[in-house]
């Protein structure tokens, strides 16, 4: 029992290397190329065919068993059924007890003539168990160990995929609940927004009666100033109500809105390095592309809010038929899972649920730009919005 213990052990860790690998190879495709389908055919085919590699080229005459073929056909039918939704970590821990099972059967003597269990090791294994009649008690106890340990496998990964299914239903309940507040939130300011066009036009039609009552040259200038004011706060209302309402900007009036916006009042220090040769005009929703940058903003500075040299930066550039605007930080940057998954509305690497930079790609592609970030774990991350230019 000592041997075929030992045995199926060493059995195991060859076996885990090679399916998981292939398993790894089927998942990674099936993300690069977004094809599901792969994750089960990469395995149905790469496995056999790397038998059939190895034998070719080499003179091990590696034997592809009939317990290869049945563990091969599991996870084959394992990774059809589980549909993604299981991580690497869940799939080694489910496959590791099933070919740890599975092995066992190349220890149960009667199954010799149909190919179980036919390398050198377990033959010899076997015959010894038989010689000194142990050979009943070893297909007992390596027949128990493999429905044990295969039940086992079966069991947690049913449990497992129940759980993430559950986990991934509470997750859409949650993005729901909060595009709904969300939007209900929305509504109200833009009814808020909205009744400031009443008295901005009391104010516009006072101050044309007082134009007319006073012919003070300096009673007129600051009535033209005040003008200029009500016609700046009627467009971002009207920018605010409709999200495709723009207007020219030129891309020093943006930075400097947005400095105003974000930093004006408060004590957060944010480097701003401004490049803007030849200066360039912009097409823009100037409100909405605002809170894009701020959203960025505020999380560099979550990021770096622990760290003694923290740094973020607000980089502004004109390039020939594009502007970007680039918001860099030292913090504990992002990792590499999480970057999958920070565009989904609802996701958010904080302890609370965001919107943020599901906002962000859709201000930025609603101004026919692109959105790109690059973060490294330990040294930060760099978020850039391209927006073309165009004629004024």
């Amino acid at each position: 029992m000592v041997c075929a213990f030992l045995v199926v052990s060493i059995n195991t860790v060859i076996s885990i290397p090679q399916f998981l690998s292939v398993v790894m190879l089927g998942d990674g495709m099936a993300d690069v190329f977004n094809r599901s389908e792969l994750t089960t055919i990469v395995p149905l085919v790469v496995v056999p065919l790397a038998y059939v590699i190895v034998n070719v080229l080499t003179p091990l005459n590696y034997s592809f068993g009939v317990t290869d073929i049945f563990l091969w056909l599991t996870i084959v039918v394992m990774q059809k059924l589980s549909k993604q939704k299981l991580n690497m970590e869940m799939k080694l821990l489910v496959f590791s007890q099933l070919i740890f099972g599975v092995a066992w059967l190349n220890q149960v003597p009667f199954l010799t003539p149909y190919g179980f269990g036919e390398g050198s090791l377990s033959l010899k294994i076997k015959e010894a168990a038989i010689q000194i009649g142990f050979g009943q008690v070893l297909t007992l106890y390596a027949n128990v160990l493999f429905l044990i340990f295969m039940a086992s496998a079966i069991t947690l990964w049913v449990y497992l995929i129940l759980y993430m299914e559950k986990w991934a239903i509470s997750q859409e309940l949650h993005r729901a609940q909060l595009e709904a507040h969300t939007s209900r939130s929305g509504r109200e300011v833009l009814h808020l927004v909205h009744d400031l066009k009443t008295p901005l036009a009391t104010i516009e039609g006072l101050v044309s009666l007082m134009e007319i009552r006073w012919p003070d040259p300096k009673m007129q200038e600051y009535c033209q100033t005040i003008y200029g004011s009500i016609q700046s706060m009627s467009s971002m209302v009207s920018e605010i109500l409709y999200e495709d309402r723009k207007n020219w900007c030129e891309l020093r009036e943006l930075i400097d809105y947005i400095r105003a916006s974000r930093l004006s009042g408060t004590n957060c220090s944010v480097n701003i390095e401004f490049e803007e040769e030849p200066p360039a005009k912009l097409y823009i929703n100037k409100i909405r592309l605002t809170r894009a940058i701020i959203n960025l903003i505020d999380n560099a500075l979550d990021a770096t809010q622990k760290r003694e040299d923290g740094r973020v930066i607000l980089r502004a550039t004109t390039l020939t038929n594009a502007v970007t605007l680039e918001v860099e930080d030292n913090g504990h940057g992002i990792l590499a899972n999480d970057l999958k998954r920070i565009w989904k509305t609802g996701y958010s690497t904080k302890k609370h649920p965001g919107v943020g930079l599901a906002f962000v790609r859709q201000v930025v592609e609603g101004h026919e730009g692109s959105v790109n970030i690059k973060s490294k774990v330990g040294q930060g991350t760099k978020v850039w919005i391209t927006l073309p230019l165009g004629e004024s």
